[in-house]
């Protein structure tokens, strides 16, 4: 059984808003977020341009340039609460340079964030690192999408 969300969707001010927006459609954004989801939660997902993503990621993570997404997990329970930060001109950059269409590129980032805001964390270890990877391979295939590494 999927899980209850609630999700708001937004775009900041964006070069081509339109290629992001069509590759977005909400219902698609909501599926693969549920998805990734094991209980209710409460997401933002926010596309952003290279400035914002850049200012974000240096304010709260001290990398000082833009990155593909950002979680920030408010709460795992009793509702998992965050925002998903995702900067569009990486996001499409990263896509061209692996040969990935732009919606399987977010597909894949929004699943990654999710679970990151429900705890999963790839940098603490290898075992740590596999396992998410594992977990993302296998939502990823039961969306109709190819692995994404």
């Amino acid at each position: 059984m999927l899980n209850h969300l609630s999700l708001s969707l937004q775009f900041g001010k964006l070069e081509s808003a339109a290629v992001h927006r069509a590759a977005l459609p909400r219902h698609k954004v909501a599926r693969w977020i549920r998805h990734a989801l094991t209980q209710d939660a409460e997401i933002t997902v926010r596309i952003v341009d290279a400035g914002e993503g850049q200012a974000l990621n240096r304010d709260y993570r001290h990398k000082d340039y833009a990155t593909n997404v950002l979680t920030f997990d408010y709460s795992q329970a009793p509702v998992v609460t965050a925002d998903l930060v995702l900067c569009a001109p990486v996001v499409a950059q990263e896509a061209r340079e692996n040969r990935k269409t732009l919606q399987a590129h977010y597909a894949h980032l929004l699943v990654h964030g999710t679970l990151h805001a429900q705890g999963w964390d790839h940098e603490t270890s290898e075992k740590h690192a596999q396992a998410m990877e594992a977990c993302e391979i296998e939502i990823l295939a039961g969306l109709g999408f190819k692995n994404p590494y």
